[in-house]
């Protein structure tokens, strides 16, 4: 028996309502038809994603930057066009568009801090 690679990625959340939003409305990610209790998921491929309520004992204040040193990734058909609507729309960025192999790339943190980074190379 092995892993075979991710299957669903979520975020914990301090306010799912307004998350979702932030996903839904910034990101243009659409919700699925369907979640679980405590979590909205998005219709993204090829892996799941959905943001949720924290798990017990999972403290979101209690940390500086949730989900430091974790990597996560978003594709987006236009990073520079999706760059400069999240910068109009007052969105905290960590790096600037840059051209790399994974396309243009840029780096922002979400209403929870997390670090997501947006590419636009399929």
């Amino acid at each position: 028996m092995a892993v075979t690679g991710p299957d669903f990625i979520a975020l914990q959340v301090r306010d799912l309502d307004k998350a979702a939003a932030f996903y839904e409305e910034r990101l243009g990610l659409t919700r699925a038809p369907a979640s679980p209790p405590g979590a909205v998921v998005f219709t993204t491929s090829p892996v799941a994603f959905a943001v949720r309520e924290p798990l017990p004992g999972v403290d979101l204040d209690g940390v500086p930057q949730p989900g430091v040193g974790v990597a996560l990734w978003l594709h987006a058909d236009d990073a520079q066009q999706l760059h400069d609507s999240l910068v109009a729309a007052g969105v905290r960025m960590v790096q600037p568009p840059v051209p790399t192999p994974f396309g243009l790339t840029f780096t922002l943190l979400d209403l929870d801090g997390y670090a997501i980074t947006i590419h636009d190379k399929r």
